[in-house]
């Protein structure tokens, strides 16, 4: 792939530094990789921050199909939440905290809103503009999380 100039969703060297080991699935010379590994994961932070369909990946990028099926494999080993949850650690552990949260709030809001509240979170009347609010919140915060 030619050197392209870089997008503002780019991956730092600091940041690639994290994350590529989570993202590693396969070793980097593997034979049926075709494109970087970072280059496919700066398509997917492309996609993310700028809130666009995956057939809108420019062409200086992977492919759009790469970049969804590599994804969608990254989604199901959980190497999202394996990261998310190492972060909180490391930025728990710089705050002189413990490693783990002591306690949690909850109110009325983040029950209505979390998953685990069960068929009512996925049920919505057509009218229920508040329903809607609180649904969308959650999408944004699940979809854009490597979000900087």
């Amino acid at each position: 792939m030619n050197e392209r100039k870089a997008y503002p969703t780019d991956v730092s060297d600091e940041e690639w530094v994290f994350v590529a080991p989570y993202l590693t699935l396969m070793t980097e010379d593997a034979p049926q990789r075709e494109y970087p590994l970072r280059e496919v994961f700066n398509g997917l932070r492309y996609v993310v921050r700028g809130g666009i369909s995956w057939r809108m990946i420019p062409n200086d990028l992977p492919p759009w199909p790469v970049v969804y099926q590599q994804t969608q494999r990254w989604l199901k080993a959980g190497v999202f939440e394996a990261m998310v949850a190492d972060l909180r650690l490391l930025l728990r552990l710089a705050a002189g905290r413990n490693e783990q949260p002591s306690a949690a709030i909850f109110d009325s809001r983040t029950m209505q809103s979390s998953p685990e509240s069960g068929e009512r979170a996925g049920y919505m009347e057509p009218n229920d503009a508040k329903a809607a609010k609180l649904t969308w919140r959650w999408i944004r915060w699940a979809t854009c999380w490597p979000c900087t």
